[in-house]
C-alpha cells in the first residue's frame, strides 16, 4: 500500500521557526530518508525533517559522508515527501554540489525544490560559503547553514572532533554564524560545540539554532533518527538512545528464522484455505 501523508495541520515554515525562537519554543527536528518514517515523525509531531547525507553512513553503507551524490539524496527526499504532511522538509547539499559554483548551486538545490518537494537546503561551512547562501536566498531557495563539526570536512578536521574549544575557534565560529545570518541563512545547526559557546551564539544571532552535541541552550535539538531509535551500533556521547530497536529487530528476526525451520510458520492461521468444489 502506498504510504500517504497524514492530514496536516498548519505546515511548519521557515518564518515559523522563527516565531518558535522568538517566543522561546524549542524546535524538533529529525532525520528521515523513507516515506514510512516520515509519516511516522509527523504523527509524532516533529517540526523539521532533514534528509541528511547521514544516509550515506546510516542506509547507504558509506564510511563517510562524502560519497554521496545530489542523485542518492534526491531519490530518498522523493519518499521523504511522499510521507510528510505537516513538517518543515529540509534536504542536506552533499560535498561539491555547491562549494566550487554558484550556479552549480542553483541548478542542484532548484532540483531539491522543483523535483524533490524540499522547503529548504542546508549547506556546511561559514564564510567560504556565504557568497552561495546570498544566490540561493535570491532566488528564494531557503537555506539551513551548519557549523561546528561539519562531516563534509573530515578529512581536513583530522576526524569526528568537538569545534571551538579554543578561544579564537570560538570567536571564528561566533563570526561565521553572524556572517551566515547576515547572508540570509533561515536556520543554524550547531554540530559537536562545547555548550557555553553554543549558548552565546544562540544568543546573539536572531535566527534559530538547533544542535547536536551542543547542549541544552540551543532554540531546537536535531538527531539522526536512527541513533536515537537504537538501530545503529555507534555510541556517541551526545546521543540519548530512547529506543533499542536494533536488539527486538534481530531477536524478531532469529525467531522468524527458527520457525521457519521447525516447521511452526507458516499456520493454518497464516494460510488461505481453497474454495469448496462446487456441488454437481
Amino acid at each position: 500500500m502506498p504510504y500517504n501523508a497524514p492530514q496536516k495541520a498548519a505546515a511548519v515554515s521557515t518564518t515559523k521557526l522563527l516565531d518558535m525562537k522568538r517566543k522561546g519554543h524549542r524546535i524538533t527536528a529529525l532525520t528521515a530518508y523513507d516515506a514510512p518514517t516520515a509519516a511516522l515523525l509527523n504523527e509524532a509531531g516533529v517540526d523539521v525533517i532533514l534528509v541528511g547525507d547521514s544516509v550515506g553512513m546510516v542506509k547507504l553503507g558509506y564510511e563517510s559522508t562524502l560519497p554521496v551524490t545530489v542523485e542518492e539524496v534526491l531519490h530518498h527526499l522523493k519518499a521523504v515527501k511522499r510521507g510528510n504532511g505537516r513538517a518543515l522538509l529540509v534536504a542536506d547539499m552533499p560535498f561539491l554540489s555547491y562549494e566550487i559554483d554558484a550556479k552549480e548551486a542553483l541548478r542542484q538545490a532548484g532540483r531539491y525544490i522543483k523535483e524533490g518537494g524540499a522547503g529548504a537546503v542546508k549547506l556546511e561551512g561559514g564564510i567560504e560559503i556565504a557568497p552561495v547562501v546570498k544566490e540561493l536566498v535570491r532566488v528564494n531557495i531557503p537555506v539551513m547553514a551548519h557549523l561546528g563539526l561539519t562531516p563534509q570536512s573530515v578529512l581536513r578536521l583530522g576526524g569526528y572532533k568537538v569545534q571551538g574549544r579554543k578561544p579564537q575557534e570560538a570567536e571564528k565560529l561566533l563570526t561565521d554564524a553572524r556572517i551566515l545570518e547576515a547572508a540570509g541563512a533561515f536556520a543554524l545547526v550547531l554540530e559537536c560545540v562545547p555548550a557555553k559557546l553554543a549558548g552565546e551564539i544562540t544568543k546573539k544571532i536572531g535566527i534559530p539554532t538547533i544542535g547536536i552535541g551542543a547542549g541544552p541552550d540551543c532554540d531546537g535539538q536535531i538527531l539522526v533518527v536512527d541513533d536515537m531509535l537504537g538501530m545503529t551500533e555507534a555510541s556517541l556521547t551526545f546521543v540519548k538512545r530512547y529506543a533499542e530497536l536494533r536488539g527486538q529487530m534481530r531477536e524478531a528476526v532469529q525467531e522468524y528464522c527458527r520457525e521457519v525451520r521447525n516447521g511452526s510458520f507458516p499456520g493454518r492461521e497464516h494460510s488461505f484455505a481453497q474454495a469448496p468444489e462446487a456441488s454437481a
